[in-house]
């Protein structure tokens, strides 16, 4: 097999496609799409993940004065498209991997892969909000694209402090009646001119520095009990809830059960990041022997994306570079 690029006619048909855009999905897309491979990184947000949360790296070698976290992701994005990497922002509830063409199902689309590569980090939650797992579906959501529509004119809450939300929250301002907006930290950990959005929009109450504590409701959503920093407790009615509050946890759900995961909740992988399943690779924080840096994170995409090259071509070893 001798492959350059994917030779289908299928728009949505990748040679590889990459769930997470860190720095082990983006360094992964570097190698992958300079090797002439069409890749597709799909992403939540530049600040859903720790690096893009980062105040500052120093450690990252090259960079000497030290830089954001978001803005040298940035960078390697940028690398990344210079080589062709597509970029899409969508949340990804589901795969089927099992299949020569493997498929990768999002809130926007569904996209196709020969190959896969997940790097999803390890920002997912293991500790859920009291009346969270009882009442999903029945007015909580991880979604306000697939369910904004269900809360015309009516009041819903928003908690988390990333662009994910953000965006998420201003979406809902198109349906919703008014949306109460909780961040738990003080700053919003997102673009400038997203956060000024949010804060220009006269349908948001924006909370900050705020613990959300419980969802109330039977059968369906209809209350919520928060406390703000340095004020009393306070309980509001709404009708619905979406929640983008982050964890430590690896995020595997959307798998759902398709690849081994040891227990301790990580992917298990061989020496060139490969799963037990033909095509698919695992990199960075999703992976419990990972050592959470930058640089590590960044050196396992370069391998992974090395190792999709050389299954794709039919090689027996990897390619050091790819000489232009």
């Amino acid at each position: 097999m001798n492959l350059k690029a994917t030779d289908s006619t299928n728009a949505n048909l990748y040679d590889v496609v990459i769930i997470g855009g860190g720095p082990a999905g983006a360094t992964a897309a570097l190698y992958t799409s300079r090797a002439t491979l069409k890749t597709l990184v799909i992403d939540k947000g530049l600040t859903t993940g720790a690096l893009g949360i980062t105040n500052k790296i120093a450690n990252y070698p090259g960079v000497v004065d030290g830089v954001n976290g978001a803005e040298l992701l940035e960078r390697m994005r940028d690398q990344a498209r210079s080589f062709g990497t597509e970029f899409v922002t969508d949340r990804v509830i589901g795969v089927d991997l099992p299949s020569e063409e493997k498929t990768v199902f999002g809130n926007v689309g569904a996209y196709i892969g020969k190959s896969v590569i997940i790097a999803t980090g390890s920002m997912g939650r293991g500790t859920r909000v009291k009346g969270e797992d009882e009442l999903l579906g029945r007015g909580v959501s991880y979604c306000a694209t697939c369910d904004a529509a269900f809360f015309r004119e009516r009041e819903v809450l928003v908690a988390g402090n990333n662009d994910e939300a953000i965006e998420e929250g201003l979406y809902l301002t198109k349906f919703a009646s008014k949306v109460h907006f909780l961040s738990p930290t003080s700053e919003l950990k997102a673009p400038k001119f997203l956060v000024e959005e949010l804060h220009s929009n006269s349908k948001i109450i924006f909370y900050k520095e705020t613990s959300l504590h419980e969802i109330i409701g039977n059968g369906k959503v209809n209350a919520a009990r928060f406390e703000q920093k340095d004020q009393p407790e306070k309980t509001i009615p709404i009708a619905g809830a979406f929640v983008y509050l982050q964890g430590g946890r690896p995020i595997t759900d959307f798998l759902q059960g398709q690849l081994e995961i040891n227990d301790t909740g990580c992917l298990v992988v061989d020496r060139e990041f490969k799963t037990a399943v033909e095509g698919v690779y695992a990199v960075g924080d999703v992976l419990c022997n990972h050592v959470k840096q930058v640089v590590v994170a960044a050196g396992e995409g370069a391998v992974a994306g090395m190792a999709v090259e050389k299954n794709l071509r039919g090689r027996r070893q990897i390619k050091a570079d790819w000489a232009k």
